[in-house]
């Protein structure tokens, strides 16, 4: 997390939305992230949803997990609720305090390790639940506060900074979410921008469960073992007074382009995004599957909005809740007392 606040600098002539608020009254505190990295870039996107939607800060509710990607939620809308939970544990917490709060908008920011990995159960259960949240995957495909192993998301045949190939296959937020009967699913690319803030939008806007993947390069893990300039051989060469590390600053990498565009990463690597055409169809789920794994076959990722049902019931309409939000329901009426409880008892009997 980020304790470091960012200056409060008065420019005149700066857009205010709606709310009369401007940009920086969506922002949060300094990133601590690596320079040059997606995810500070997925940071802008969600403040200039925010701001662009008219959105109260204070009605936000953020939430993440444990990883690179879970300190995000410092990052932007300092005004709103927030709280970083245990490793791979966000869904429940989020679970709850939707249940308690139905009234604010739930922002969930996690990474594949956070969500693909130890929290693969809580995030497979809130996609079934169709619980009313964003729901915001940062993919890199490492683990990045563990010196960058394999996540659950890496491709079979990737290569590691010390030369391992990859020989598991992969497990996809997209297709899973899919195949749990995720009613809004997407996946965006952290420097595409132009793509990735009508994305989050129209996740904001949702009455249900919005999974949008983002492709979010990791910066950091270019220094393959047996380079001379690595952070390992200097420390196997040289007496360590301070254990310290230091990330070289690296270009964000950013793309526009209308169908197909081939991306180079930071390592060298290359990845090919294709947007969605014109007449592709998000109504349909065995569609969309069929179309997504038809070009994962050719190397390509697909991004944009993949599938939409905006007819599913949410949580609450499951739950059959009562529309008044139980923060804010009297006491008497949220607890009241043991006679009625022994008669909903004996209901059940």
């Amino acid at each position: 997390m980020s304790y470091l606040t960012k200056p409060k600098v008065k420019v005149s002539g700066i857009k205010k939305n709606k709310l009369g608020l401007t940009l920086r009254d969506y922002e949060g505190g300094m990133s601590t992230l690596c320079a040059g990295c997606g995810h500070d870039s997925v940071t802008a996107a969600l403040v200039r949803a925010f701001f662009e939607l008219n959105l109260p800060p204070e009605k936000a509710a953020k939430v993440s997990g444990i990883g690179c990607s879970s300190k995000t939620t410092a990052y932007f809308l300092s005004a709103s609720h927030g709280i970083n939970t245990v490793h791979g544990r966000m869904p429940a917490i989020a679970t709850g305090a939707n249940a308690a709060n139905e009234n604010l908008y739930f922002i969930g920011v996690s990474g594949d390790g956070d969500s693909l990995s130890i929290g693969l159960g809580q995030f497979a259960h809130a996609i079934r639940r169709n619980m009313n949240m964003l729901y915001i995957v940062e993919n890199n495909g490492v683990y990045g506060l563990t010196k960058g192993q394999f996540s659950a998301s890496a491709d079979m045949g990737s290569k590691a900074k010390n030369g391992t190939i990859n020989e598991q296959p992969p497990l996809d937020s997209v297709l899973l979410a899919l195949s749990l009967g995720g009613t809004f699913v997407a996946r965006g690319f952290s420097g595409d921008k132009d793509q990735l803030v009508p994305l989050i939008k129209a996740g904001l806007s949702h009455q249900g469960f919005a999974l949008i993947d983002v492709i979010s390069p990791c910066v950091t893990f270019n220094d393959h073992e047996g380079s001379t300039k690595s952070y390992a051989h200097t420390r196997e060469n040289f007496h360590e007074v301070v254990h310290t590390d230091f990330v070289p600053p690296a270009t964000e990498i950013t793309v526009e382009y209308e169908d197909v565009a081939p991306v180079t990463l930071h390592d060298g690597s290359r990845i090919v995004l294709r947007k969605t055409s014109p007449d592709y169809s998000m109504t349909t789920r065995n569609a969309a599957w069929s179309y997504i794994q038809d070009h994962h076959k050719k190397g390509e990722i697909i991004t944009g909005l993949l599938f939409l049902d905006d007819a599913a019931a949410d949580l609450h309409k499951h739950n059959n809740t009562v529309d008044q939000p139980l923060i804010s329901m009297p006491y008497d009426k949220l607890c009241p007392g043991a006679e009625a409880l022994n008669d909903l008892f004996e209901a059940l009997r």
